[in-house]
């Protein structure tokens, strides 16, 4: 199946679970997982009129999305791998939006770069709902607190909670965790669910799901 058969067949999916669950066209966003594609297999996503792009790595999104961003208007690139704090400006200059705040050191060093580069910024929390200890990701008892502060002592933009299932667990529970736990925070985003399980997260209310191999194939 060639690269755009395959978006069109993902986003086909999207639709068709979130028609089962009564939510609205639309409602559910997808994030192209990128990382580690060159520029000449993603310019044929765009090419199809996909704009929501996500990268791993700031240093490997540098590389090609500066390029990609100047041919073509709308892209909004998210950063859904760890961030380190040393990275953070170079972060804030590339991304629209960051899916993995999980600290309280990166969500200051974040919030000091975007007020040096005047930048606005959409950001997300990410949550460690499998309290996995190798996964990045705030505890979710934790999650309310670090949102209120991130919000109110910092000012970032803190638009949704994200997170990563464990790998060998049913993944509902961990959406429908999340899910609460936007509610409790009061944020309206949900970034939950990739290839091999984005439609059980679209039915457990996902915003936005984030899809690499089930799109540019295996890397």
């Amino acid at each position: 199946m060639e690269i755009e058969a395959r978006l069109e067949d993902v986003l086909q999916r999207i639709a068709a679970v979130a028609e089962q669950a009564d939510r609205k066209p639309g409602s559910v966003s997808l994030v192209a997982v990128s990382k580690t594609f060159e520029a000449d297999a993603i310019q044929p996503v765009i090419d199809c009129g996909q704009r929501v792009f996500g990268e791993n790595r700031v240093q490997e999104a540098q590389g090609k999305w500066p390029a990609l961003k100047e041919k073509t208007e709308g892209i909004e690139l998210h950063l859904i791998g760890p961030l380190q704090s040393n990275k953070s400006a170079d972060a804030v200059a590339l991304f629209d939006v960051i899916q993995s705040v999980d600290r309280e050191k990166i969500a200051r060093a974040l919030a000091d770069e975007c007020q040096k580069q005047g930048r606005a910024l959409r950001f997300y929390v990410q949550v460690n709902t499998g309290l996995e200890p190798q996964k990045a990701g705030i505890d979710p008892r934790e999650t309310a607190t670090f949102v209120t502060m991130c919000r109110d002592e910092l000012k970032l933009t803190i638009e949704g909670l994200m997170c990563i299932p464990p790998a060998d667990e049913n993944p509902g529970p961990h959406f429908a965790l999340l899910a609460k736990l936007a509610k409790e925070c009061g944020v309206q985003k949900l970034s939950m669910g990739m290839s091999g399980d984005f439609e059980t997260a679209v039915e457990f209310g996902a915003t936005s799901v984030r899809v690499g191999s089930a799109i540019f194939g295996t890397r």
